[in-house]
């Protein structure tokens, strides 16, 4: 049986990814050891799913479907920067939502329920916060110059967009030989169902 890297996400509009990627690239010159998100693949999480079986992937399209038919579109922001887990150990830099938070995080908790009771969602520990991941810092040596702009990025605003759906993705880790190794290229998303909002 074929399992499937599945998550729940909001696409973003083609001018909030190019004001992500104009910011990826001033955060760049501070730190030269991330591994930044594509263009293409810049979004809201809503839930990640984890490994599922292609066969329960139906139920999970309908369940997030009539989950969310009951909630209305809305406008959401994107703006602030920050990192994860802090900044002195900046791994995972983000954008923020600004306006529209509360209804991302209820559009979460809509879809949250019957995911759990289809067994096809294992509740997290922390608190859901939604974000944008611009990038993944793999450097282990000190962060001051990150951290500096991260700070003078504080106010960063990328636009507004009207959220009218949200869409079941696959993540599929694609690779390529080189030298006898697997080089990964990143993970390659694919939409498997959307679920439209009330209008």
């Amino acid at each position: 049986m074929a399992r499937i890297r599945t998550f729940i996400a909001i696409e973003l509009s083609k001018s909030i990814r190019e004001q992500l990627v104009d910011l990826q690239a001033t955060l760049g010159r501070a730190a030269l050891d991330v591994k930044w998100v594509e263009p293409e693949d810049l979004h809201v999480t809503l839930l990640f799913l984890g490994e599922v079986e292609d066969r329960d992937l139906p139920a999970v399209c309908r369940a997030v479907q009539e989950a969310v038919a009951v909630q209305p579109a809305f406008p959401m922001t994107i703006e602030r920067v920050g990192c994860f887990p802090n900044p002195r150990r900046p791994r995972i830099l983000w954008a923020g939502v600004g306006s529209g938070m509360q209804e991302v995080v209820a559009v979460h908790d809509a879809i949250e329920t019957p995911l759990l009771d289809l067994g096809c969602y294992r509740r997290e520990d922390r608190k859901y916060t939604p974000h944008v991941t611009l990038g993944r810092n793999r450097s282990e040596g000190p962060a001051d110059a990150l951290r500096k702009a991260l700070a003078q990025q504080a106010g960063w605003k990328g636009g507004e967009e009207t959220v009218g759906e949200v869409q079941i993705m696959a993540s599929d880790f694609d690779g390529h030989v080189k030298s006898g190794d697997v080089v990964s290229r990143g993970p390659k998303y694919t939409v498997l169902g959307r679920a439209p909002l009330a209008s």
